[in-house]
């Protein structure tokens, strides 16, 4: 950043920064190792040329690519260890974010450690950031394909570690009356059904304008549900088998606009996973709708 033209407001930058932090802390946890990760994200974008910094269009992409590339490379060294006491101390002087500290619980992070590298990249940064596929293929180094097919593995890896699976004739009753919640726009009850802990994830793919951060706590994910399956004429909600689980498909105008999933746990909802990637949706939409076995709720 040499010149006039490289010149931003400093609001914008310190946005920027703040982000490459969040994603780095994603992907590698508390402590130290997520500040180094974005200390040489900006090394090396201050390692270009003039020539080359003007010839990025985006630099806040350029940077996101390089703080994963780099996290990613960190998570796969063979000698990786949990951050020790020097590095927390180290952390002390920076400003936590407490937004993300509720957003990133221990057990988590704990959960996201038993994923591969290449899981746990392809899973912060599709599902908690809604980076666009290409975008998840050039950080981790795959295919867009194998990067979602690493994606839902790591979704279904962090539901396997859930301590106690819930049988599928309750995790069918408590997901219909999740439907039932919003269709009738109750949010004490659906409060009820969430654990105090739940924590939503929107995959908008940056094809639709989605929340692109998760929301946590019970309270903030009911209004977060709601909000989304708002009262619309000619938009209704389904109950349909997905993954082998009782799972919400919403249609507006005959088309599939949404399908959410749930992770259950001593009979409330831990997870919401809804996917609204239009890209995602089209095999639900390249013929007539699934036929709908358990009925549906219209808005309108």
């Amino acid at each position: 950043m040499g010149g006039a033209d490289d010149t931003a407001p400093l609001a914008e930058l310190l946005d920027e920064r703040q982000h490459l932090i969040d994603v780095a802390r994603w992907m590698l946890g508390a402590g130290a190792a997520a500040e180094e990760a974005v200390t040489e994200t900006y090394r090396r974008w201050y390692g270009l040329t003039d020539d080359e910094r003007t010839g990025i269009s985006d630099p806040r992409i350029w940077l996101t690519k390089s703080t994963g590339t780099i996290c990613l490379a960190r998570l796969s060294a063979p000698a990786r260890q949990p951050p020790g006491p020097e590095e927390v101390d180290a952390d002390a002087g920076i400003e936590p974010d407490l937004a993300l500290s509720e957003e990133i619980s221990n057990v988590l992070l704990n959960a996201l450690d038993a994923l591969s590298p290449s899981e746990r990249a392809a899973f912060v940064l599709n599902d908690v950031f809604a980076m666009p596929p290409r975008t998840v293929a050039d950080i981790v180094g795959r295919t867009p394909q194998e990067c979602a097919e690493l994606t839902e593995s790591a979704r279904r890896s962090l539901r396997a570690g859930r301590a106690h699976p819930t049988p599928p004739h309750q995790h069918d009753r408590i997901v219909r009356a999740v439907r039932q919640a919003c269709a009738l726009n109750d949010v004490t009850h659906l409060v009820s059904l969430l654990s105090r802990h739940a924590i939503a994830f929107f995959d908008g793919g940056g094809k639709i304008r989605a929340l692109t951060r998760p929301v946590h706590g019970d309270q903030h994910v009911a209004q977060a549900l709601l909000t989304l399956l708002a009262s619309r004429s000619r938009t209704t909600l389904h109950l349909i088998a997905a993954n082998g689980r009782t799972a919400i498909v919403v249609r507006h105008h005959d088309q599939v606009a949404a399908v959410i999933s749930f992770d259950i746990t001593d009979q409330r909802v831990t997870h919401v996973w809804a996917v609204l990637n239009p890209d995602k949706l089209r095999r639900w939409n390249r013929s007539h709708p699934p036929a709908d076995g358990h009925g549906a709720v219209r808005h309108g």
